[in-house]
């Protein structure tokens, strides 16, 4: 019995002594979290109610002038259709990622990890070269006789559309090939055995297994993209102006950070209130 005690009481002191050092480890990134990101936004907010003094002007502002709600509907637009369009275009990707072996399955990982290695402003340069009025697109275009004129691709909501989704389409493919990669073949094969089509199989099998991780790209590609600011600035203009591209003009050009406050507010509960729903509906659908 005692050497059962002691047994259970080194457990026990080992279970306390890692959980210390967890929080230990945690401590520093906390600290950090806090500092860089939580104070600076509370700040930010606290301004746009207090602002010398309590006030709820700069949000009646917002609700009273329609443009800035234009504006907002556009962003969620936005975020919503580079969203979709990243799971169609990500999807086979991931597939194709968990699949091959070797050389070929490096270099269709190098092709996905290589831009994360590469700055957004350097990516969304490199569309301002390829879209502008004598960029290569409407030169290709021009030579192979299929127009006269260069056509308008820069500074349009299509632009941005697909600039942003080739800036974040990494964020859906990589969580998407983890969860792919962590299913077994086995299970694939067990069903082409019972008599499963390829694509029964992968109805059945492989694309109910994936969820959580096509779930987490979307949540991630979503959320990143109501923030987004480097490139509906650069490649969208002034004519289809984003929330945090608004947010960022009020803070360096008018220096209104009242109202910058105010719109980081509205745009952190409108990014919360859609991730609820979000999770909710991907509740209702496991479930289902």
């Amino acid at each position: 019995m005692e050497f059962s005690a002691n047994t259970s009481s080194d457990k026990s002191h080992a279970w306390q002594l890692s959980r210390g050092l967890s929080l230990g480890f945690a401590l520093p990134l906390v600290f950090l979290l806090g500092f860089a990101f939580l104070l600076p936004i509370g700040k930010l907010l606290l301004g746009s109610v207090f602002a010398p003094r309590a006030t709820a002007e700069h949000y009646l502002r917002i609700a009273q002038e329609p443009i800035f709600l234009r504006i907002l509907l556009r962003t969620v637009r936005t975020a919503a259709v580079v969203t979709i369009t990243a799971v169609m275009l990500g999807y086979p990707v991931a597939i194709v990622m968990a699949r091959l072996q070797g050389l070929a399955a490096m270099l269709v990982g190098a092709c996905v990890l290589v831009p994360l290695w590469t700055s957004v402003l350097v990516r969304s340069y490199a569309w301002i070269v390829l879209l502008q009025r004598d960029g290569i697109v409407n030169s290709a275009l021009k030579s192979w006789g299929l127009i006269d004129q260069p056509l308008r691709l820069i500074y349009t909501e299509g632009a941005v559309i697909i600039a942003m989704t080739h800036v974040l389409l990494p964020y859906m493919i990589l969580p998407t090939f983890s969860s792919i990669k962590s299913i077994p073949p086995e299970l694939d094969r067990a069903a082409r055995n019972l008599g499963a089509s390829s694509w029964r199989s992968f109805v059945s099998v492989t694309l109910p297994l994936s969820l959580p991780g096509l779930y987490a790209g979307a949540i991630m590609v979503f959320i990143l993209s109501l923030g987004l600011y480097i490139t509906p600035a650069l490649v969208g203009g002034p004519q289809n102006l984003t929330i945090a591209t608004l947010i960022g003009q009020q803070t360096t050009d008018m220096l209104n950070w009242p109202f910058a406050g105010a719109l980081t507010g509205l745009l952190l509960a409108v990014t919360l209130a859609l991730v609820g729903a979000f999770k909710r509906f991907l509740r209702f659908g496991k479930g289902s």
